[in-house]
């Protein structure tokens, strides 16, 4: 497990160098007091691990901007990968507060090895309002356009970008969508219409992440009781980590029909191949515990599988705690 004894951690990456795991996540400072309000106070920490269990923190990888920018309030969600020339590449969300909310747009950093980063000017991507929701419609709380996962084109063409956004059209709390971004290069990116449609049940699906499971492509995405829409949430559905089929990962994605894998206590999956062995590990943040307070660090990884055409814990000895 990882956890800070002075700080917060919750949404955090990984990252696999071929020596080493990066985990990189954010953390705000307990002395803020109040859980809530750690969103407006986050950095992006950086540990290494050889095992994903036993984690050395090193130094921060990005703090916010100074004003006026479009990470100026927190720096929040991404992810990392590499480019062929070798440089690595952290896409993430950047922050800022307007006289009407937060608006969320994306940008990205540069490093020749994982630990020293340098921002590059953005933002790179917002929020087009020919396909998505922006602040200004007065449907949600901000602008939500976030979370930015990159993979390599699946046929060798570029890079695809998934984000968590809103569709601006369809009941307002029923607009959750996955965005989608392309590059030939990593750095000059197109904003395409969103990859699914709204109407699925999700206000947002956040930290989304494509993976193949035993074979099989799935998505995983997060969505919290209160982020339902509420036809959804009358079921009695509760919130927490999501897995929905999928037929590349790229879409088509069943979301309608999607998985909810663990309940909300942990929140923020992730996946990520063993080193050696290949097999998908889990890690999620702890998130609420039975009282409802929050926790706020990582847990250890437990191997994943598919059983009846569900992802289900291989070991069932290791529950949440």
């Amino acid at each position: 497990m990882y956890r800070l004894a002075d700080s917060w951690v919750w949404d955090f990456w990984l990252v696999d160098d071929g020596q080493k795991y990066h985990l990189f996540f954010l953390y705000a400072s307990r002395a803020v007091k109040d859980p809530e309000a750690r969103h407006y106070r986050a950095s992006i920490g950086h540990a290494v691990s050889a095992d994903l269990c036993n984690w050395e923190r090193v130094t921060d990888a990005l703090v916010r901007s100074d004003p006026p920018a479009f990470d100026d309030l927190a720096t929040w969600t991404g992810s990392v990968v590499q480019h062929p020339d070798g440089t690595w590449f952290l896409f993430y969300t950047g922050a800022t507060l307007t006289p009407a909310g937060n608006v969320q747009t994306i940008g990205y950093a540069t490093s020749p090895d994982l630990y020293d980063w340098t921002k590059q000017p953005g933002p790179i991507l917002r929020a087009d309002p020919r396909w998505y929701e922006q602040l200004a419609d007065g449907q949600w709380h901000d602008e939500a356009f976030r979370d930015p996962w990159v993979l390599p084109d699946p046929d060798g063409n570029g890079w695809h970008m998934l984000i968590t956004a809103r569709a601006n059209h369809g009941p307002a709390d029923d607009r959750g969508v996955i965005g989608h971004a392309r590059s030939a290069d990593l750095r000059n990116w197109e904003l395409l219409p969103p990859l699914t449609q709204p109407g699925q049940g999700f206000g947002q699906l956040e930290v989304v992440q494509p993976a193949i499971i035993d074979g099989h492509q799935v998505l995983m995405f997060n969505c919290l009781d209160r982020d339902l829409s509420d036809a959804h949430r009358a079921t009695g559905v509760v919130g927490g980590v999501w897995m929905a089929g999928a037929e590349s990962a790229l879409g088509p994605y069943d979301i309608a029909g999607a998985q909810l894998f663990v309940e909300r206590t942990h929140y923020v999956g992730r996946l990520i191949a063993e080193r050696g062995t290949g097999r998908m590990l889990f890690l999620s943040f702890r998130n609420d515990d039975a009282d409802g307070n929050f926790i706020g660090d990582i847990t250890d990884p437990r191997p994943v599988g598919i059983k009846d055409g569900r992802v289900v814990f291989l070991d069932e000895a290791l529950v949440p705690a």
